[in-house]
């Protein structure tokens, strides 16, 4: 079948909006009419070169939709169901499937670098042209073919443009907080950078009950936005030094959680050096790839502090999508407020153009 989709053909070009040829699901294999897929800075990192990726490609790892079509042997969803496809693949039955990380599973990330499904070949192609997946998800096309392992069903009276929000961004951010640092009441929190990551983090870290939660960013309009979803108080690193500051706000102590949600070796720093005795600094940004970062060494022994990282939320999604959905259901989760533009397909170069220079939180493509 044909397919309204955004390829990316080359690295720092925009995207092509093609029609390409997508092929029949497979056995295992489940076919959906995506209603909406997310804009975010992964997607943005793969277009710039700052994360490798094989193209071209149809990105897009956030979205959400309906079945429209399964191959054989489907019998978790059926044609008309409401979905979120989940951005890593999972086997189920590795060490990390069932010890509750199933992010980390190999499953996905073979699929994640190679492209390509499970059996090794893709479902989209160009002109004859093999068009390449991207972490089994490709949301920016109308219709997409992803692992019958790698899709949740949702309810039906939550809309889809808000649904996909949680696919990726709101996972992330909210899971790091509450499960990959795990926050406790009447803690410290500081954050640094609050787009449609970061922002969750701070969420997450409200909804755990921290007492001080600092926003750090460059965009007086994030920041703005940061006190809505729970930040206590907020740092624009333009105005100085953002670890001073955080000192003088937690009196000389420091923080007891420190997220790292830009991507970046220098603020990767700011977050160790920002933290307490006994600190955790969490790296949630995705970095370019040869980037490394620099700290020093004594206070992991004479302070106990700690850098560690979190890869979607630390958790596991078809557990955790659901509690979420419960959490915006009861008025305690702020999706509505997170989207901030939607944009026709036909608008993706400028959506992310958007997203670069800090005017969105979170905006979605529809079709």
């Amino acid at each position: 079948m044909k397919s309204k989709a955004a390829v990316l053909f080359e690295i720092n070009k925009p995207f092509e909006i093609c029609e390409v040829d997508v092929e029949d699901p497979q056995a295992g294999e489940v076919r959906i009419e995506m209603a909406a897929g997310g804009v975010c800075h992964s997607d943005l990192h793969v277009m710039t070169g700052h994360m490798n990726a094989p193209i071209p490609a149809i990105l897009g790892h956030e979205g959400a939709g309906i079945v429209a079509d399964v191959g054989a042997g489907v019998t978790t969803v059926k044609p008309g169901d409401h979905v979120i496809p989940i951005w890593r693949l999972s086997c189920g039955e590795c060490e990390w499937c069932t010890g509750g990380r199933p992010a980390l599973c190999n499953a996905g990330t073979e699929i994640r670098w190679s492209g390509r499904l499970q059996d090794g070949t893709s479902r989209f192609s160009y002109k004859g042209q093999e068009i390449k997946h991207f972490a089994g998800v490709s949301s920016f096309s109308n219709y997409t073919v992803v692992p019958q392992g790698s899709v949740l069903k949702i309810p039906d009276d939550i809309l889809l443009e808000r649904a996909a929000l949680l696919g990726c961004g709101v996972i992330t951010g909210v899971g790091a907080a509450v499960n990959g640092a795990g926050v406790k009441p009447g803690r410290t929190v500081a954050v640094f950078g609050t787009g449609g990551v970061g922002i969750n983090v701070v969420q997450g870290a409200a909804l755990a009950g921290a007492e001080k939660i600092i926003a750090v960013d460059l965009f007086e309009s994030r920041l703005a936005r940061a006190e809505e979803f729970g930040a206590t108080h907020v740092i624009n690193a333009k105005g100085g030094d953002p670890v001073e500051q955080i000192r003088d706000l937690t009196d000389g102590r420091g923080v007891d959680y420190a997220f790292e949600v830009v991507g970046l070796a220098e603020t990767m720093r700011q977050a160790f050096d920002s933290l307490a005795k006994r600190g955790v600094a969490m790296v949630v940004g995705i970095t370019p790839n040869t980037a490394e970062v620099t700290i020093p060494s004594l206070p992991l022994a004479y302070e106990e502090r700690v850098l560690t990282g979190s890869l979607y939320g630390s958790a596991a999604p078809k557990v955790e999508i659901p509690r979420l959905i419960d959490l915006y259901r009861a008025g305690t989760l702020k999706l509505d407020e997170l989207l901030t533009c939607t944009y026709p397909l036909e608008e993706i170069n400028e959506a992310y153009d958007a997203l670069q220079k800090g005017e969105t939180l979170r905006s979605v493509v529809t079709f």
